[in-house]
Order: structure tokens, then C-alpha cells, then sequence
């Protein structure tokens, strides 16, 4: 028996944008704009060609990428049955400084089909390509999307003075995208999760699975095929065989909850060596390795770098750094390392204080538990290295810097130079066994938690919750790992 349920009822709201492409499959993707005249895809705006974006409206551009992206995901799949995508411009949220960009997911869900795993619910596309035929055929949709496999909307307004205020999409195809946000690589992130890479029917704030009529989530509901290749290392399970409570722990298990389907290990092999920190520290315990994240802007950093001494800025100095540093603090930080809390501002404006503050590098510490995050954004003028640390180890940083050491009848304050490296006996993003890591950061990024790979993954991936500006066109290794994960699921 055919069961279906409506994605109005599980949304899933991702915030990133990142890109990929595979071998030559066979697929249909039919595009269905819900624009009305005038908005959207159908703008008439006037509009210059750029960057082999040929179109001369608004509307054609961005109706140019989207058919651009959907043949790039045509080649890397393998379906007889057309996927059908509803694609609208919406007003998603926004300020000045940040936004979402755009969301995507499968519009149906379905179990009991032939060619599925008994009792596990399935995503449109998915679900169609297993069986053979259009399941949605003939079902009653009083939404009036006419059942489409996939709905997505982006934001409308990008680039505003209210909206990622100068960071409009870029529509060209050629990567160029300066500091707009590249829409080919958000596209391409957000079919990828319509498609299917999503954790799709369970409610990671409470770990309850959406019960067989689609209507409610509750202890006793159907798990979904993503459940299956979830393996939490601290319980030594996968989510298909945990309770809602302990699928509501792993979904917050910073860096333990690994992807175990047969495809994506095998392409593992592809994740490099563990980027990290060397900390030579006169506190008892702090020297060692600490992985660590890179940013989007500043000079590119590498293994071999020396970054220098570290000193430390309080969480409530000049606004988490976001404002320009006190005379006490400039003199703390110059010629040094600074290390700075995230939150509050964008990566590049404490980067660009602590530099105007004579610091010759910056840390960011996370502010939750995770892994060390990716550091987006842009500014040209910034020209020290920049880069991040998980909270827990900033915390050890930090006490080795306050730290003091007995110095004949003084004392002296605690010493800590840092240095780039890699630690050659773990991949980056995987655990300890190889196996890639999903985001499970805590506290819960509604939307975001268990739908993607971790950002502690280098190099980065298409599927990561944050955009890179690295990414290609590709979705298998040695570049990707979008499309056997994919596979995994039955694509």
C-alpha cells in the first residue's frame, strides 16, 4: 500500500550553498516557475550577460542557471520516471549582515512501494526512481503544486541594504562571483537535499518519527532510509535502532555521528589529513594538536606556517571584537595572535579589528560545542591569517595563556606559540575508523543538524551547512561525496 504525507508538514530550512556535478547518468528534471507576472523568474529588469550567463533580464538569468544546475544533476543521476521541481523567489529572513538564502526539500514522502525497504519512508524522487513509476499520479494535492517532486524558494531580496547588504546573488556560470553569493553552488546544495540528502522524517529536537498517516511525530513512527547509515559512536547504533531520546542526544553528539553506508566510505579515502594547530605551551597540558578551520578571506593558510604567540580576548571586550579594540586590549594583542570569541558579527569585521589592533593572526573560538567552523566572508583589506578552533579548545588555549608558572621569587605569565600542521593519522571530518562525520553541533541548528557533513571535512564538500568559495562542479571523490551518498540511499 502507497502512503504519502506533504512536506508542508516536515520543512526542511537550510541556509547554505555550495556546489557539485557527476558522470554521465540519465535523468529528466522539469522546472515548474510559481512566479507571478513580474516577480522572479519572470522580472523583466533589465540585465547585462555575465559570465556566460546569456540572458538580458533578471528573470532569464536566474531561470538560465537553474535549467544550467538541473543538467548538471541530470547527468549524475539515474531515473525513468521525470523529476518535476517547483521553483519560486520568496522573502526569506534577512538583515543586513546575514540571510537565508534559500531552502529545499522533497515535497512528498512515500513507503510500502515496491522496490523500497519495508516500512521506511522514502523521498519523491527516490521513491519514484526505485519503483518505476510517478507515485504522486492521480493523488489529490489541494495544494496546487501538482505534486512536484521537489519544491525550492530562494531569496528575493539578496543583496539589499536589508538583506546581505552588497551580496546579491551572482548569476553568472563561471564561478567568478567576487563577493555575491555564487547561485549555481546554492542551487546546486539545495537539489541535493530535495533529492534526498536529509534525515527527512524525524524531528531532531525530540528524536519522534512522523507516524504513518504523515501527521504527527510520535515515539512509534516509521524510520526513513537516512536512519539506516547513522552511526553514533558514543551509543554504538544507528539511528534505526535508538529510541527518540537517544536520537534526540546523537543529533547533539559534537563529532560523533558518523555516515556508514558502503558507497561514501569507500570514497573517504578522499578526505585529507587533519588539519591542525601546534600549540608549544609552557602550561602543564596545553601543547599539542588542535584541528582547526579555515577562512574565506585573508591570505590563504598552509601546513608550515608559523602564526606566533597567542593572547587572549575576552568574550565581553569591544563587543566580542566586533568593535575597534580599547588602547588596554590593542596593546594585549599587538604582535600577537588574538584569540576571539564568535558571535555577535561577521569573522572578516573581527579579523579586520584585531588587524587594525596590531594583531598578526586571529583565532575564533565557537561559541558552542563542534567542531572548529568553517569562517565565511569577505574583506579584501584584511591581510592576516585567520582561523578557528572548537570551544573546547579554545578553552585549553585560553588557560595556557593566563596561566602562571613559578619563576624564582616571581612569577611569569603562561607562553603559547602557535604553528600550522597536519596530523597524518586522521582524516579531516571523518572519526576514528574513516567514516565521514554528519553535523551535530550543540545546541541544535534547527533545519541544519544531521542533514549535512560536518564542517570539520577537508576538502570542503557540497553538503556542508556552510558555503565555500573552493567548490566545483563535481560530486564524487577525489572532489565530492554528495553522489555516493546518494547511492547509498538507492539512487
Amino acid at each position: 500500500m502507497q502512503k504519502t504525507f506533504k512536506k508542508t508538514l516536515l520543512r526542511t530550512a537550510v541556509v547554505a550553498a555550495l556546489c557539485g556535478a557527476g558522470v554521465a547518468q540519465a535523468a529528466t528534471i522539469v522546472i515548474q516557475s510559481r512566479d507571478p507576472v513580474g516577480v522572479g523568474f519572470n522580472d523583466p529588469t533589465p540585465a547585462t550577460p555575465v559570465g556566460g550567463n546569456p540572458g538580458t533580464t533578471l528573470g532569464e538569468q536566474r531561470m538560465f542557471v537553474y535549467r544550467y544546475v538541473a543538467d548538471v544533476w541530470e547527468k549524475a543521476l539515474d531515473s525513468d520516471v521525470t523529476i518535476t521541481v517547483s521553483a519560486g523567489w520568496e522573502a526569506l529572513t534577512c538583515t543586513a549582515s546575514s540571510a537565508t538564502l534559500g531552502s529545499a526539500s522533497a515535497y512528498n514522502f512515500w513507503y510500502g512501494f515496491p522496490g523500497g525497504a519495508p516500512d521506511t519512508w522514502y523521498p519523491q524522487a527516490l521513491a519514484n526512481k526505485l519503483s518505476g513509476v510517478n507515485l504522486s499520479e492521480g493523488q489529490p494535492d489541494p495544494t496546487g503544486y501538482n505534486n512536484v517532486d521537489i519544491k525550492t524558494q530562494f531569496n528575493i531580496n539578496l543583496g539589499k541594504s536589508d538583506c546581505l547588504a552588497g551580496s546579491p546573488f551572482y548569476l553568472g556560470v563561471d564561478g567568478n562571483f567576487g563577493t555575491g553569493v555564487n547561485f549555481v553552488e546554492t542551487l546546486l546544495h539545495e537539489l541535493g537535499h530535495g533529492l534526498g540528502f536529509s534525515v527527512l522524517s524525524v524531528q531532531t529536537s525530540t528524536g519522534k518519527r512522523i507516524n504513518r498517516q504523515g501527521t504527527a511525530y510520535t515515539d512509534d513512527g516509521l524510520p526513513s532510509i537516512w536512519e539506516r547509515f547513522m552511526f553514533d559512536n558514543t551509543q554504538g547504533k544507528t539511528w534505526l535502532n535508538m529510541t527518540s531520546p537517544e536520537r534526540q542526544a546523537s543529533a547533539v553528539n559534537p563529532l560523533g555521528l558518523a555516515w556508514i553506508g558502503p558507497n561514501v566510505v569507500a570514497g573517504a579515502g578522499m578526505l585529507s589529513a587533519t588539519p591542525v594547530l601546534s600549540i608549544s605551551a609552557s602550561a602543564p597540558g596545553a601543547s599539542g594538536l588542535y584541528a582547526y578551520g579555515t577562512a574565506s578571506f585573508g591570505p590563504a593558510v598552509s601546513s608550515g606556517m608559523n602564526l606566533g604567540a597567542l593572547a587572549s580576548v575576552p568574550a565581553d571586550s569591544n563587543g566580542a571584537g566586533c568593535l575597534p579594540f580599547s588602547p588596554a586590549l590593542t596593546t594585549a594583542v599587538t604582535g600577537k595572535v588574538a584569540i576571539i570569541d564568535r558571535g555577535v558579527c561577521g569573522f572578516a569585521v573581527k579579523a579586520k579589528n584585531a588587524q587594525n589592533a596590531g594583531a598578526i593572526g586571529v583565532i575564533i573560538a565557537n561559541n558552542a560545542a563542534g567542531a572548529a567552523p568553517g569562517l565565511g566572508g569577505a574583506d579584501p583589506t584584511v591581510v592576516i591569517p585567520t582561523v578557528s578552533v572548537s570551544q573546547a579548545d579554545a578553552l585549553k588555549l585560553r588557560s595556557a595563556i593566563t596561566a602562571a608558572l613559578p619563576y624564582g621569587t616571581r612569577t611569569k605569565p603562561g607562553l603559547a606559540n602557535a604553528s600550522l600542521g597536519v596530523d597524518q593519522s586522521r582524516r579531516a571530518g571523518a572519526d576514528a575508523l574513516g567514516r565521514p562525520l554528519l553535523y551535530t553541533p550543540n545546541p541544535l541548528v534547527g533545519g541544519s543538524s544531521v542533514s549535512h557533513w560536518d564542517v570539520s571535512a577537508t576538502p570542503n564538500l557540497l553538503m556542508e551547512p556552510n558555503i565555500s568559495p573552493d567548490l566545483g562542479l563535481v560530486l564524487v571523490p577525489p572532489k565530492d561525496l554528495t553522489k555516493p551518498l546518494l547511492k547509498d540511499l538507492g539512487w
